[in-house]
């Protein structure tokens, strides 16, 4: 029995299936994978051609796969599981930067007014034991930081505002 998984980045749904005898199917394309745990919740994955640093990290809202400074919210079911029920909206991605998932914000490296180029690190978040970059999602200007370090987030969470 297979389990098909599905990971939404910024509106796009990528499907992964992942067999029983460990074949994976990205979007019905299989490809080899080598998977080695790092630590609880660290992995290096890698294709034969390229390696990817993989945090995994679970909360009340689902779970959340951090690759490169990009988060996926991931959901699972396997074959003949019925649909998941639509999450609430989430702050507009692509706009701005939100919380992927809850955290503790532990330093802020913008400042309202600075220039900011797609993929800079906005500010770093702490989960699960684990620092994770919230980068910018397009070029733009910082129109207003709204958090301070040591603040608890939840998922959707305004943190930083960007504008074009």
């Amino acid at each position: 029995m297979a389990i098909r998984q599905t990971a939404d980045f910024d509106g796009r749904t990528l499907h992964v299936d992942v067999e029983t005898d460990g074949r994976v199917r990205v979007e019905g394309a299989e490809r080899p994978f080598d998977v080695q745990p790092l630590g609880a919740s660290e992995f290096l994955v890698s294709d034969g051609e390229t390696r990817w640093r993989v945090w995994v990290a679970d909360s009340a809202g689902g779970r959340h796969v951090f690759v490169d400074g990009q988060v996926a919210e991931v959901g699972l079911a396997r074959e003949g599981d019925r649909p998941r029920a639509p999450r609430a909206p989430r702050a507009p991605r692509g706009e701005s930067a939100v919380a992927p998932m809850p955290a503790t914000v532990i330093e802020i490296l913008v400042e309202t007014g600075q220039d900011v180029r797609q993929g800079d690190v906005l500010l770093k978040l702490e989960a699960m034991k684990m620092e994770l970059p919230l980068r910018a999602p397009h070029d733009g200007r910082v129109v207003a930081v709204k958090c301070r370090p040591g603040d608890l987030v939840q998922p959707g969470t305004l943190l930083v505002e960007i504008g074009v």
